[in-house]
């Protein structure tokens, strides 16, 4: 038999999602970051991966989109989900109880996350802080802070899903300008994958790709000769 929902429970479960949303920009892989709203004066605001409950009969991917445009204004992504996060201390951090005792009735509960990660050019999105998120920063991959909850933890686990679509899938070209060099894909590849990558070999089998399209146009503004551009165009977009 089902028990009751309790006043606690009524508009939430005890499910969320947390969404990691990676962009390239200034030849660097960022991701997404809030800084939670101070709610008191001994409170200490931390950064944290956008995100917050799911609502009862509230579909997890629609949530994870919700949850993105409430937080940081960006909506109409494609979402992937990746992994569920379930350690029931994953929340018992002394900031993370100061924080959810300010804005749950329940702060003690269990609360399992399920992530989702993102690809964005950043050129194409402007971050507006809202809701409980005080401010919104593209940070570093390499100069992430420590992060609340388990967030450090689920990111990790982003960027190894990042790095196993890049060499399955090329998914990567998401993140470059619509106009881009094989050199810029190449190091976009080898801050992804963490490893230098031979020249000659990644641009061998990159020009095998259906979705790789050579242009007529150059760079332009550069002190060195310029190189092609190239775009990237889906197959179905074909």
């Amino acid at each position: 038999m089902q028990r009751p929902i309790t006043v606690s429970e009524r508009n939430f479960l005890n499910i969320s999602v947390d969404c990691v949303v990676f962009g390239f920009d200034d030849n660097q892989l960022k991701v997404l970051l809030i800084e939670q709203d101070k709610l008191s004066e001994t409170h200490i605001p931390m950064s944290a991966l956008p995100g917050d409950h799911v609502y009862i009969g509230e579909d997890l991917d629609e949530a994870a989109n919700r949850v993105l445009k409430e937080l940081t204004g960006i909506q109409g992504l494609y979402l992937k989900q990746f992994h569920a996060f379930g350690n029931p201390d994953r929340t018992k951090g002394e900031k993370d109880s100061q924080w959810l005792r300010q804005v749950r009735k329940d702060p003690d509960a269990h609360i399992v996350t399920i992530g989702y990660y993102s690809l964005v050019r950043m050129e194409d999105f402007n971050p507006v802080a809202s809701s409980f998120a005080k401010n919104t920063d593209w940070v570093d991959v390499n100069d992430i802070p420590d992060l609340a909850f388990d967030h450090n933890e689920i990111l990790d686990y982003a960027l190894e899903h990042l790095r196993a679509d890049t060499e399955n899938n090329h998914i990567s070209f998401e993140l470059l300008p619509k106009k881009f060099t094989l050199g810029q894909l190449q190091q976009l590849h080898e801050l992804i994958l963490d490893k230098k990558l031979d020249k000659r070999n990644f641009r061998k089998s990159i020009k095998k790709l259906d979705e790789l399209i050579p242009l007529n146009e150059k760079q332009t503004g550069v002190y060195h000769k310029p190189a092609q551009l190239y775009s990237f165009e889906r197959n179905e977009d074909k």
